[in-house]
């Protein structure tokens, strides 16, 4: 469970680095609206390190959530776990599928897939949490 808070940290933090350094995120939206300029750019990408923050804040509460309530043997925790796993996956499916109006999926693809990464030891920390309650 720490490595995926870990990894969702790092997924949470990373479009930050990527708006200072490499911009991957406002060249997948030049890409997509060629017809922006760089104000409507720098403002579709601070809007979407907005959304990638709330989710990411709230990634982290939960993850640190889940750690608590299996710490202190709470009943509930592979229910409570199972039902945030399937949320996250819908969520970060979202952010790699979902197509704005340019026709071509709104998140960088590159971002896309890192919120999936913390989804994986999320599977692993779910399926780890039903074991130990048999």
């Amino acid at each position: 469970m720490w490595g995926g808070l870990a990894l969702t940290v790092g997924a949470t933090v990373y479009p930050f680095v990527d708006d200072a350094t490499t911009r991957i995120l406002a060249g997948h939206i030049q890409a997509s609206y060629p017809s922006y300029g760089a104000d409507e750019i720098d403002t579709a990408v601070s809007l979407y390190l907005m959304i990638l923050s709330v989710v990411g804040g709230v990634g982290v509460v939960t993850w640190l959530g889940t750690i608590w309530a299996t710490r202190t043997g709470k009943r509930w925790t592979p229910w409570a776990a199972t039902l945030v796993f399937m949320t996250a996956v819908c969520i970060a499916l979202a952010g790699l599928t979902v197509r704005d109006t340019s026709g071509d999926v709104g998140l960088a693809p590159l971002l896309g897939w890192l919120q999936i990464l913390p989804c994986v030891l999320g599977l692993a920390a779910v399926v780890l949490l039903w074991r130990r309650r048999r």
